[in-house]
């Protein structure tokens, strides 16, 4: 595809918390200007014991990925969600599949959340991570 046909496509990650449904809302108004879509990701992992889950009857973390998806399009958006956005749930690890998943688009999106370590003080682990693994420019939303 040639650039001047290429649709511009800003990747947002989304995990449920607050920084990510800000997100969101800044990966659709940038899309909005630059004339591009928003591919909203959610990315869930089975835990290293996940066997022990399933066992006291836990075990639909694809589903519970998918509320939490769910629920922050809807934190965003209400009932409207705009038609450029396009939601998806990817299985892997959170910073290495945005990075992958990010890919050939123009930007990627991610919230701050502050949580773990000393980087995540400032950042949080993932938003820290994907800054430093990203093929694309990041920008960390609050």
């Amino acid at each position: 595809m040639s650039e001047a046909t290429s649709q511009v496509r800003i990747v947002v990650g989304v995990d449920g918390s607050a920084s990510s449904v800000n997100a969101l809302k800044e990966g659709v108004k940038l899309a909005a200007e630059l004339g591009g879509v928003v591919d909203a990701v959610a990315v869930w992992e089975l835990p290293v014991k996940h066997v022990a889950y399933a066992a006291m009857g836990i075990g639909s973390f694809e589903e519970g990925a998918q509320k939490v998806l769910n629920d922050a399009l809807f934190q965003a958006f209400g009932e409207n969600v705009p038609a450029t956005v396009s939601a998806r749930l990817v299985q892997g690890t959170a910073a290495s599949t945005l990075s992958s998943v990010s890919e050939g688009a123009r930007l990627l999106v991610v919230g701050r959340r502050g949580h773990g370590g000393i980087m995540g003080l400032l950042l949080g682990s993932v938003s820290a991570a994907v800054v430093n693994q990203s093929p694309v420019p990041v920008l960390v939303v609050q």
